[in-house]
């Protein structure tokens, strides 16, 4: 997952982890689905190899209203951020953040196959805020909608379960650098000289 920061998350993630506080991966509008979210990523600090991953909103009008009650109401707000993506006001919503691991993630790359990058300030304002959230989560607030450690767990253990089976087989690297059985001696067949002299 190397340099890109946004992602869409898979349909399998919903199957495999249930929440109805998920945010959900399509919006119905009139019974079609439209416009998957996209999420901004950054690695878990204990498990590098799980991503915790910030749905972003185009909808910054609805959220920085809510984000001012909350800070009228709690002297501040780091369950909303803001930034730009794209060009775009955007909201990113700490709030409905989950965990997820790369083979749920799909790169959000443009039309010339980079990767698309944030800000760096935003993306560490956004980080920052999120790891603050989640202490507070692990210390029992209800400030995330979806059970994220639970996810968090299932995570881990199909992690658990992939390292195990992998230790299982060889890797084809292995078995590339196995040395080759030596050949068997080949039999020469005896030929009589004859002198012709």
């Amino acid at each position: 997952m190397a340099q890109a920061q946004l992602y869409f998350l898979s349909d399998q993630y919903y199957l495999d982890f249930p929440d109805d506080r998920l945010m959900k991966n399509k919006d119905m509008i009139d019974g079609v689905p439209h416009s998957r979210p996209c999420f901004f990523a950054f690695p878990d600090s204990k498990i590098p190899e799980i991503y915790w991953i910030v749905p972003i909103s185009s909808k910054y009008e609805k959220f920085k209203q809510i984000e001012e009650k909350k800070i009228q109401k709690y002297g501040k707000c780091n369950t909303i951020r803001f930034g730009t993506v794209l060009g775009r006001r955007t909201a990113f919503l700490i709030q409905n953040m989950c965990p997820a691991t790369e083979k749920y993630l799909t790169a959000y790359i443009d039309k010339n196959n980079q990767p698309i990058r944030i800000d760096d300030r935003i993306a560490a304002d956004v980080v920052k805020n999120a790891r603050e959230v989640l202490g507070m989560a692990k210390r029992g607030t209800k400030v995330i909608f979806p059970d994220v450690f639970q996810i968090y767990r299932g995570l881990e253990q199909q992690l658990n379960l992939e390292k195990d089976s992998a230790a299982l087989k060889p890797s084809i690297l292995a078995k590339i650098r196995q040395p080759l059985p030596e050949p068997a001696p080949s039999k020469k067949s005896k030929t009589k000289e004859h002198d012709d002299r």
